[in-house]
Parts: structure tokens; C-alpha cells; sequence
């Protein structure tokens, strides 16, 4: 019997024509493709060998490019060669044309034409209002030339809303009342652009916005010189306030500052009458001023007095970076992780310390430290109580517990930080009037809101009775939400997602985590004579005086007593630098 291969070998061979026209024949007929339409049919070959790589890249792009931004994500986590071609600029600026053609590339502020797109993609404002009938989350709606939301402010019929390159939007007529009695979003409503280049604006820090009258705005702007009429000379840009009325968008007065003075937040606290305007600049000093609000819209022109707050005039030394205020009380949380209070009338520091051993009704401005063991990152204030997250993620509450706001599990008040167990890395943290909201990652890439204190009025959905302790409320959060703030009649959340934010977290070191005992001293005693081992292996003064400031740093102490051991290592470092500088 003949082998098959035997029959191959014995077989005639073919010429290199008569070779092309056998395989020309065996190819099937299903692997061609018609184009046209029934007058111009074109059939071309389809070749079972074709791979995506074999497009030309200008074309791959151009089909990408018309992709969702969502589906354009999930095509470059398929594989590596896609996650090269969809992290093109190319690709994000076809995509970011496409969804804010005014959008420009100069003097936006944008970096990445992809953070551009992600940024518009996620962008949005929803709101859950508590009374009524209808539980579901609403979308406002979007303004066109918003670059992003970064910040946004609610009053009693508008709405105020700054993006990524610094325009601040009025909505104006945005939130009317229905037939039912409740909250509802105007989509006829009017989007004007109120200003630009502004840093930051703030109005009544109280939660009802009954008393939102005036909105202050902390902006840029570039002062005329009136050197010489003919050239177009300016000079420094300057900081200013300028001061809107709420109700119709319009200017009644302005502030404007020195070109040396750089600011990059602006606060309220205190009464209409004597409200003060803090300023804090961007090297973390804080200002303030008076302001008379009853004044604002009269016609004339007067000076205020610009003064430097307490905590910088008494530690000069002392870096602010972020305060947050309420009607009556002030924080600031310096660039170390600090924490000091600034409290002006007695009930509400009773309600905050449980007692009124420090407080001095003569020294309002007189701050007070909190006694933390970790670096304060973010938080938020209340009327009589306040809630901090520190640098490893943990939720501390302190202040009145009437209703449970607290959420550590029964109504018993803190004068002193107190730890949320069951909740840690929180997106967002905001105290109300009575009940206290956390904004949270889920067990899956979802998000939810958790919420505790008084339910009454529908302010915790799902929860009319309130809780003593933290619960998940009947709320759907988008995937990209960032802030959350309550009013009286509603729930805001705002989604904006910036590809270039990191994690402000960090995790929480092992000796930190264990409760304070006998196997905690333990381990405290082994980790000092690790620290000890890695200062003898220093050869410098220089580098004992930096490992130093790195376990000073690691450990678990005060906010004052770090801050006080930085400064002694900084003396002794100027010491021994003066000692060696020859004569």
C-alpha cells in the first residue's frame, strides 16, 4: 500500500503559475466582501489573516476617536497595544472637540487633552430632595462651556457652579417649587457665565439658604495702569472680592488688594451685622476683614481694614493650608496635619469641649489645638459638632450628640475626637445642622452614602426614625461622585472625575492599629530600638537630624508635640550649622 506522502512525492510538480491559479480556484467564495450600493458593487477579497494591527494608525484613531469615552477606556484595559493607542493625545482631542468644541488647548489650564474629556465626561450635578413623593435622584442641567465641576454652591433659587479653568456659572431660576411642596429642577432655566478667573467663593456658611443673600468671589484680575493713555500698559494682576447678590447676579461692591498679596481661599463666619471675611493666602497666612452686610448695597465707597488673624500673627512659623467655618467657629488645619480651633460664643464651644474651662469671651481669635495622634487631612464642620479623617483613612467625630449625629452608636456628647470603626478611606465627609453623611466606596466600584443623627424631614433616605449610628442610605450615588452638602430641602452630590488626583491616604502602620496594652508597649519598646539602630548607622549630623524628622513623623504622637519636636530638630539643625560656618 502507498503512503500518502509517497503519493506527493511521486506527483508532477506545478510551475509557479499553474501554482497560483490552483490556489486562486480553492479559494472559497465566502471570503469576499461587497462595498456599494447596487449600481457602483465593488467585491473585494477578505484575506482570514487580517489583523486590527494591519490598519493604518491615522484610521484606527479616526474610528476610536468616535467611540464613548466609557467604551474608549474599557478598549485600552483589553490589552496593551490598545492601551498605547488609547492614551493618544490624538485621540483625546478628536473625542474632547467633539464634546466641548470651545474648549482650547491655551490658557484653559487643561494638561492633558484626556483628563479634558474625562473630566466633561463625568461631570454632573444631582440632587435628592427630602419631603415630597418622589425619592429618585434628578441630573441638573450641564452647562455647555463648563470645563468640569469642581465646586458648586446652592442659595434659594439658583445655583452657582466654578469649573476647572476658574468661570463661574449662575443658573439662575434653577430650583423651584412643585404643586407637591417639594424642591424640583427647572429645565428652562437660564445658564450665564457670572465671572471669570476666579480662585474660590464662598456666601452664609449656615445650611439653610434662607440666608444665602450675597456670594462673595475671591478672583484675578488685571488692573489698567494710567501711566500713558496712548500705550496699553498693565500692571500685576491683583487679587480682589468682589460681592453679587445672590437673587439677580449683580455686582454691589469689591475689594481689591496689593499685586503682592496671592490668595487661594475665602471663608465667612459671624453675623450679618459683624460678618468677617477670612483670606487665606498662598503662604498660608490668614487674613481678615469686617464687613457690614447691611451696607452693601448702598451706594458709596468706603475703606476696610485688612488684619492679620491671630494664629498668624502670634505663629509665624505656623503654615495654614485649608480652613473651614461655620456661623460661629472657625478651623485650621496647618500643612503638618494640625488642627486649631477658633470658637466665638460659649454654648457652642460646651457643646464642642463639654466644658468652658478654656474659653475666653475677651480672646475670641485665640485658637485652641486639638489633641490627635495622626495628620489631619480633610473635615468637615457643623453647627455643635465636627467630623475629621486623618492621613491612614479614619473617621473622628466630636461635639453635641443629641441626635445621634455622631454616629458612634448612642447620643452621649464628645468633647474629645472620638474614631467611626466601621468607616474608613471616605471620599467625602459633611456635617449638617443635626445629622452628620459620608460619601464612601461600596464592596464593588459603586459608591454609597452613609448617614446618622436625626431623620426627620426625609434628610436620611430610608431612615425616617434616624440612627445613632452610621447606615446606608436608600440613595443611588454616581460612579464619579466627588462632594456631597445637604441644605433643607435637598441632597447634593457633585461628579467630577481628574485623572491626576492621587490617593490621599496612606496605610495604617502595624503598631497603630492594635489597642494600647501590654503587647502594644511591646512593640512600641522593639520599634524605638529600631529607630535607635537606624540613628547609629547615620555618619552625619545632618542625617541623624533627617532620620530623626522621619521618626518623629512615624510615631504616634500629639499634633503638638510632633510640631514641637520639628522645631526643636530645626534649631539644633541651625545650631550646628552656625557652629561649622568658620569666622
Amino acid at each position: 500500500m502507498v503512503s500518502r506522502r509517497e503519493r506527493l512525492l511521486k506527483a508532477p510538480k506545478l510551475s509557479s503559475s499553474e501554482e497560483a491559479i490552483r490556489v486562486k480556484r480553492k479559494r472559497p467564495s465566502s471570503q469576499t466582501e461587497t462595498i456599494g450600493g447596487k449600481k457602483g458593487k465593488v467585491s473585494l477579497p477578505v484575506s482570514s489573516s487580517v489583523s486590527i494591527q494591519s490598519f493604518p494608525p491615522e484610521l484606527l484613531d479616526h474610528i476610536i476617536s468616535y467611540l464613548p469615552v466609557r467604551d474608549v477606556v474599557t478598549l485600552g484595559e483589553s490589552c496593551r497595544y490598545f492601551h498605547e493607542v488609547c492614551d493618544s493625545e490624538a485621540i483625546w482631542r478628536r473625542i474632547c472637540k467633539r464634546m466641548t468644541p470651545r474648549l482650547k488647548e491655551e490658557g484653559s489650564g487643561v494638561r492633558s487633552w484626556k483628563r479634558a474629556a474625562v473630566l466633561n465626561h463625568t461631570k454632573g450635578l444631582y440632587f435628592q430632595t427630602f419631603g415630597g413623593r418622589r425619592r429618585i435622584l434628578s441630573k441638573t442641567v450641564t452647562p455647555h462651556l463648563s470645563h468640569g465641576y469642581q465646586k458648586f454652591l446652592a442659595t434659594k433659587d439658583h445655583l452657582f457652579i466654578l469649573d476647572y479653568t476658574g468661570t463661574l456659572f449662575f443658573l439662575k431660576n434653577a430650583l423651584v417649587s412643585s404643586t407637591l411642596g417639594q424642591i424640583q429642577w427647572k429645565r428652562a432655566c437660564r445658564c450665564v457665565t457670572l465671572c471669570k478667573n476666579v480662585k474660590d467663593f464662598a456666601s452664609d456658611p449656615r445650611n439653610d439658604t434662607m440666608y444665602r443673600k450675597y456670594l462673595y468671589v475671591l478672583a484675578s484680575r488685571e488692573q489698567a495702569s494710567g501711566l500713558s493713555r496712548d500705550l496699553h500698559i498693565t500692571s500685576p494682576p491683583c487679587d480682589c472680592v468682589e460681592v453679587y447678590l445672590q437673587s439677580t447676579g449683580m455686582r454691589v461692591f469689591k475689594m481689591t488688594f496689593h499685586s503682592s498679596m496671592k490668595f487661594k481661599q475665602i471663608l465667612l463666619v459671624g453675623q450679618e451685622t459683624e460678618r468677617a471675611l477670612l483670606l487665606l493666602t498662598e503662604e498660608g497666612k490668614v487674613y481678615s476683614l469686617l464687613v457690614n452686610e447691611s451696607q452693601l448695597d448702598q451706594p458709596r465707597s468706603y475703606t476696610v481694614q485688612l488684619s492679620q488673624r491671630k494664629i498668624s500673627k502670634c505663629w509665624s512659623h505656623m503654615v495654614v493650608k485649608r480652613i473651614y467655618s461655620n456661623q460661629s467657629s472657625v478651623i485650621y488645619i496647618t500643612d503638618l496635619g494640625a488642627v486649631y480651633f477658633e470658637v466665638h460664643t460659649a454654648g457652642v464651644y460646651r457643646d464642642l469641649f463639654g466644658t468652658l474651662h478654656a474659653f475666653d469671651p475677651l480672646d475670641l481669635q485665640m485658637p485652641l489645638a486639638l489633641s490627635l495622634s495622626s495628620k489631619i487631612v480633610f473635615c468637615s464642620l457643623g453647627y455643635n459638632h465636627l467630623g475629621l479623617v486623618d492621613e491612614y483613612g479614619r473617621i473622628f467625630m466630636q461635639g453635641n450628640n443629641r441626635y445621634g449625629q455622631l454616629g458612634t452608636g448612642d447620643k452621649i456628647d464628645r468633647g474629645e475626637p472620638t474614631q467611626v470603626q466601621y468607616l474608613k478611606r471616605p471620599v467625602d465627609i459633611w456635617c449638617g445642622l443635626n445629622h452628620s453623611l459620608v460619601l464612601t466606596h461600596g464592596t464593588d466600584p459603586s459608591k454609597e452614602i452613609h448617614g446618622c443623627g436625626c431623620g426627620a424631614g426625609g434628610r436620611l433616605p430610608g431612615w425616617q426614625k434616624g440612627s445613632a449610628t452610621f447606615v446606608k442610605l436608600h440613595i443611588k450615588v454616581p460612579l464619579s461622585a466627588k462632594f456631597i452638602c445637604s441644605t433643607r430641602e435637598c441632597l447634593y452630590i457633585l461628579a467630577s472625575y481628574d485623572i491626576e488626583e492621587t490617593s490621599i491616604y496612606r496605610d495604617l502602620p502595624a503598631g497603630k492599629s492594635q489597642p494600647q496594652g501590654t503587647d502594644g508597649e511591646a512593640e512600641d519598646a522593639q520599634a524605638c530600638e529600631e529607630y535607635l539602630s537606624q540613628l547609629y548607622r547615620c555618619t552625619s549630623l545632618e542625617e541623624q537630624i533627617a532620620k530623626m524628622r522621619e521618626i518623629v513623623g512615624e510615631m504616634s504622637l500629639f499634633s503638638f508635640q510632633r510640631d514641637f519636636f520639628w522645631e526643636a530638630l530645626n534649631m539644633m539643625h541651625r545650631s550646628g550649622v552656625q557652629k561649622e560656618t568658620p569666622k
